[in-house]
């Protein structure tokens, strides 16, 4: 699938040689080059002479990652390993998804971007600077690959629930992409992370000596909106083929470059669009346990940022395919936020939170909303942990026989509230699911499996289906398929076990279901730029990267 003939090619002049190939992760084997290869390539000597298969490699790598001390040790060895052999890292990575998943994302990715200046080893990616402006085309033609389909970019102003690291965030773009390819086989050569230097507000990392940032307080007004104008302008022009996922923008600009590109290029934002679909997803999920209906429910947000907002409008636009009228639909979803209930009658509301602002009696916390309002389901989107207290989930218990308790905040340490609270605290009735892994927990002889909303499931696959039709546009009907695919994927098991969403280690069949149901909508809407196949299944399998060696001679 890799397009660029220069460099990928072992047929073109241009490939590499000797320690440059060995030293080009894309294409190094490390051990595994055959007999023939080290001939031909100038690798004779400088490698041990015995040829290791991909399975003997992959043993080595593992051995060596489970005596590592710590997740965040886990974390840099695998990185050193993404850093010089991207084929057996993704082997690894797919072969012990389930493991690995928390280690290479959430929620030790996060402690690698707070350190991520300490840690550094070898630049990964794409960096440009506001000092870049005028020239970022330019700059972007330094990248080897050519034929780029998928970047994922981060201004690092809201890492997870961490706030504003810098630079330091580009942890996320590299993380995100490697799911990409580990969950639904999106090619690495296709994907390019970049970081955004817009300065940064982070004390801490102003007074860092190792971080690596321009060390100026963040951007704003035009000067950033400009230099984000000329970043759009010179992907379509360097990479017209690339999707752009906007990744950890802080809400004042997420909500705005949403709004701003989504039907001039080819993007949607993760923390809006694909935690709304996962969330979604789980809702679906729980209601095949309470027997409801989704035109029934009553949602409350804790949290109205770009998450919250997000699944509230996809569920709104859900509720209106099922009959209900808009403003209608708008009334079934309440947010909190930290001066109380979003009403109406607040004076200075952020333009985002003004949709969701209803005609009510001002509330000052969450207890009390869940008092008066009396919801089914209850999110937690607001990066602030614990805010789920015992008598919160108490009373979303005496409200509701099977409460939906969704306590999404990330990392783990950032949880509303822990699996073991919502279980004990409801006498294991609630439905619960967090945006980062618990362990399962046992109450009174009975185990009970939190499910995790992990935007995994939803955003690789997404990605996968944009690819694979070269759409124009990625639009919110597509999320909603997503989130349709995704529950139908949870057998009547997972449901009993408490699970609302399928196990990790399927997530490569999801994909794959959610890139179908989206390349529908793409054929559908006329938005895809690729001839149709006629097994849309097949095709879409076709296009998935399996991580083995290529034979060069």
């Amino acid at each position: 699938m890799a397009q660029n003939p220069d460099r990928l090619d072992p047929r073109s002049r241009y490939f590499p040689r000797g320690e440059e190939l060995l030293h080009d992760p894309l294409l190094n084997k490390g051990t595994a080059f055959t007999t023939h290869e080290r001939e031909a390539f100038g690798l004779r000597g400088l490698l041990p002479p015995h040829v290791a298969t991909i399975e003997e490699q992959a043993a080595r790598i593992m051995e060596n990652y489970r005596q590592k001390p710590t997740d965040l040790e886990r974390f840099i060895h695998l990185t050193a390993l993404h850093d010089r052999n991207e084929t057996l890292f993704y082997r690894v990575v797919i072969d012990h998804l389930e493991e690995m998943m928390p280690i290479v994302y959430t929620p030790t990715v996060g402690q690698a971007c707070q350190l991520y200046g300490h840690i550094y080893r070898r630049a990964r990616g794409l960096w440009l600077s506001i000092d870049d402006q005028g020239d970022m085309a330019r700059i972007m033609r330094n990248w080897p690959n050519r034929d780029v389909r998928a970047i994922v970019v981060t201004d690092g102003e809201r890492i997870l629930g961490l706030g504003d690291l810098g630079v330091s965030g580009m942890g996320i773009p590299v993380g995100k992409l490697a799911l990409y390819t580990a969950c639904a086989g999106v090619h690495p050569s296709y994907c390019l992370p970049i970081a955004l230097d817009v300065g940064t507000n982070n004390e801490a990392l102003l007074k860092d000596p190792l971080y690596f940032g321009t060390k100026r307080r963040r951007v704003r007004g035009e000067e950033y909106d400009s230099f984000i104008e000329e970043f759009v302008r010179a992907v379509t022009e360097v990479f017209p083929n690339a999707l752009i996922q906007f990744e950890d923008f802080g809400n004042t600009n997420a909500f705005r470059l949403l709004h701003r590109y989504r039907d001039r290029v080819c993007t949607f934002n993760d923390d809006i669009q694909g935690t709304a679909a996962v969330t979604l997803a789980g809702v679906f999920s729980a209601l095949r346990i309470t027997g409801g209906k989704l035109t029934e429910q009553k949602f409350l947000f804790l949290g109205a940022g770009e998450a919250g907002v997000g699944i509230a409008d996809l569920i709104v636009s859900t509720l209106v395919k099922e009959g209900l009228q808009e403003a209608e639909a708008r009334e079934r979803c309440y947010f909190v936020d930290s001066k109380g209930l979003v009403v109406k009658s607040r004076a200075g509301l952020q333009d985002h939170k003004k949709p969701y602002a209803h005609d009510y009696a001002p509330l000052p916390d969450l207890a009390t909303a869940v008092e008066d309002l009396k919801p089914t389901v209850l999110v937690g989107v607001s990066g602030q942990p614990q805010t789920f207290t015992r008598p919160v989930i108490e009373a979303m218990a005496k409200l509701n026989e099977r409460p939906i308790v969704f306590a999404l905040s990330n990392p783990t340490s950032k949880a509303e509230c822990t699996a073991q609270q919502a279980y004990e605290w409801t006498g294991g009735r609630a439905i619960y699911a967090s945006g980062s892994p618990f362990d399962p927990v046992t109450l009174e002889g009975k185990r009970y499996v939190p499910g995790q909303g992990n935007n995994a499931y939803i955003f690789p696959g997404v990605a996968l289906g944009v690819i694979a039709t070269g759409a124009s546009r990625v639009t919110d009907e597509m999320f909603a398929a997503a989130a349709a695919a995704l529950a139908h994927t949870v057998s009547k098991s997972d449901l009993d076990s408490g699970l609302i969403y399928p196990p990790l280690g399927k997530v490569r069949q999801v994909s794959a279901d959610i890139a179908v149901a989206v390349a529908r909508i793409a054929f559908e809407r006329k938005l895809a730029t690729l001839p149709e196949p006629k097994d849309l299944p097949a095709y879409i399998r076709s296009r998935m990267w399996e991580p083995k060696y290529e034979v060069y001679v």
